[in-house]
């Protein structure tokens, strides 16, 4: 892939992830109002395109709940502002073991793993324009978790994505989740022209350097659409090294919860800070409209 940067830039941002953030910051939201309200000021700031999980609204930990997704999707597709809306398809892949002399049984009450279709229940609800595929399997941050996806599942969730004419953003954590995906495409389970997340710095995936990070952009197909991000302070220099080499910006409380050293952020003061780095470099941002042109999406209500 030649390296050219980005002239018209989209902005995701990822709301509210499901990390164990909901006690380190007041901003955090976790009930659907307080999620869809914040999505709502990023869009008014300038994303294009919300990243949304959903959270239990009195303990704010992670959730696959129907009745909070729908929550959320009708409250974002009720707002006075356009936005694309993008929900994860990432839960209910989790293990966590037990201790390294006895690993099984798992974890009870932290391990979350279920089949395809519940995984994929509430994207065939809302049908959201975009969904999430984490492309892989691998060891996540915490000493006995692992992220699971195996290539069965992969295949399954991504006919399934295909089928109900959902655009998968395929997550790619590390070099052989962009391996994989790039089967997928040549099997006929997703469509080409592919739309890619490059996830850096996120432990033990693909390390936030620059020279890994090149290495990803180099392996996407030159007619595929991506966009980047890096956690914490690396936030912002990502989105600029993002643009720099011809792709698309993440930023979001779910990458990163500071707008600067000491200073905690809304997503709205994060997709500004954004704005200001991509138009400093002399680039434009686009919205929802330009991005469903770029990308062939189709915006549509719940069946």
């Amino acid at each position: 892939m030649p390296l050219e940067m980005n002239r018209d830039v989209f902005i995701t941002c990822a709301v509210t992830g499901s990390g164990g953030t909901q006690d380190k910051s007041p901003h955090v939201p976790r009930s659907p109002k307080q999620i869809a309200d914040s999505a709502i000021d990023a869009a008014k700031a300038g994303a294009a395109i919300v990243h949304c999980h959903v959270r239990d609204p009195e303990t704010g930990a992670p959730s696959r709940r129907l009745d909070l997704y729908r929550e959320v999707t009708d409250l974002i597709r009720a707002a006075d502002v356009d936005v694309v809306l993008n929900l994860t398809a990432g839960m209910g892949g989790d293990i966590v073991f037990g201790s390294t002399e006895a690993p099984f049984p798992v974890k009870e009450g932290a391990t979350d793993m279920v089949g395809a279709m519940e995984r994929m229940a509430h994207v065939a609800e809302c049908l959201p324009e975009i969904c999430t595929l984490d492309c892989g399997t691998m060891n996540f941050a915490e000493a006995d978790y692992v992220m699971t996806n195996t290539p069965g599942m992969l295949r399954a969730m991504g006919a399934m994505m295909t089928e109900l004419g959902v655009k998968p953003e395929i997550e790619a954590f590390d070099t052989g989740h962009l391996w994989f995906a790039k089967q997928l495409v040549k099997e006929g389970t997703l469509a080409s022209p592919a739309l890619v997340q490059l996830c850096m710095g996120v432990p033990w995936g693909a390390p936030n350097d620059l020279h890994t990070f090149m290495a990803m952009v180099n392996a996407i197909p030159d007619d595929w659409h991506w966009s980047a991000f890096s956690l914490g302070r690396d936030q912002m220099p990502f989105a600029a090294a993002a643009v720099l080499a011809g792709g698309n910006v993440r930023v979001g409380l779910e990458d990163n919860l500071f707008l600067e050293k000491g200073v905690l952020a809304t997503n709205a003061q994060l997709v500004e800070k954004a704005v200001g780095v991509i138009e400093g470099m002399g680039a434009r941002i686009i919205g929802p409209e330009d991005v469903r042109k770029r990308l062939g999406l189709t915006k549509r209500a719940p069946k």
